[in-house]
């Protein structure tokens, strides 16, 4: 007998046993707390022991090296840089227009 069907019988004679025994009636005094904070317990391990937990497992990392590449250098290189100052009539001020030169 596995650990599954050995906890589901328990569980099961658990309920099944108060309810065919049938006691005189009950009367909660100071045992509420205790009854309530025991049968969370109980269902806390029962519960536990039942369900099913599956693990996996990740496979170990492989490192594989990429193929080399080879990249061919542009034919000119290009660059922004400041152009010559020219005066800039409607703000009445020297500017230095961005421009790009290319090699």
């Amino acid at each position: 007998m596995n650990n599954k069907t050995f906890t589901a019988m328990v569980a099961a004679a658990t309920i099944v046993v108060p309810a065919v025994a049938g006691s005189g009636p009950a009367h909660a005094r100071d045992g509420v707390a205790l009854g309530v904070l025991g049968g969370l317990a109980a269902g806390a391990i029962i519960g536990s022991a039942v369900a099913s937990r599956p693990y996996y497992y990740a496979p170990a990392p492989v490192y594989v090296e990429p193929a080399p590449v080879y990249a061919e250098p542009p034919a000119y290189r290009c660059y922004w840089t400041r152009g010559e100052p020219v005066w800039d009539g409607y703000r009445g001020v020297w500017v230095r227009p961005r421009m790009q030169v290319c090699d």
